[in-house]
C-alpha cells in the first residue's frame, strides 16, 4: 500500500481519519502544542487496517487554527509512557468552531479546540509488522446502533 495522506475540514472526514488512527500508539513524548503557530501535532505508530498482514505505519497528525488544548487522565511529566488512541471525535461549537477529542484506552483524552476543522494525517514512513492485530470486545446490539 502507498502512504497513505487525508485531510479533514469537516466531522465527516475526521471520522474518515478517526477510523484510520484507530488503535494507533505514541509516546506522551509524541505530543506537542504549538500555541504561537495554533498547531496541534502527533507522531503515531498507526496500526494499517488495510494490509493484508498485521503492520504499523509511522504516521504524523495535526490541528491547524488551534485555541486550545486540554489533557485529562494523561501523566504528561512520563514522556515514555505509551497511549493507544481508540477514536477522535467532533462536537460542533459555534460554527465552524468545536472540540475535537482525542479518545485513549484507560480513560485519558485530549481535548483540541479549533475555530475550525483543518486536520492532515500523513505516513512518513517506516513500516514494520505488528505484534498482532488489535481486537475489539463486539458491542451487544442494542450498543451498536
Amino acid at each position: 500500500m502507498d502512504l497513505l495522506k487525508l485531510v479533514a475540514f469537516d466531522p465527516e472526514d475526521l471520522a474518515v481519519i478517526s477510523a484510520h488512527l484507530q488503535d494507533s500508539l505514541l509516546r506522551v513524548g509524541d505530543i506537542v502544542y504549538l500555541p504561537k503557530e495554533r498547531r496541534f501535532a502527533i507522531q503515531t505508530r498507526r496500526f494499517d487496517w488495510e494490509s493484508a498482514t498485521p503492520q504499523r505505519r509511522l504516521t504524523c497528525m495535526h490541528f491547524e487554527h488551534v485555541k486550545a488544548v486540554r489533557v485529562r487522565g494523561i501523566d504528561q511529566t512520563n514522556k515514555d509512557a505509551v497511549l493507544n488512541l481508540l477514536a477522535i471525535a467532533f462536537e460542533e461549537g459555534d460554527p465552524p468552531s468545536g472540540t475535537a477529542t482525542l479518545i485513549f484506552a484507560d480513560g485519558g483524552a485530549i481535548q483540541v479546540d479549533v475555530e475550525c476543522i483543518e486536520m492532515q494525517m500523513k505516513d512518513i514512513g517506516p513500516v514494520w509488522a505488528a505484534e498482532s492485530r488489535p481486537v475489539h470486545e463486539d458491542l451487544p446490539q442494542a450498543e451498536r446502533l
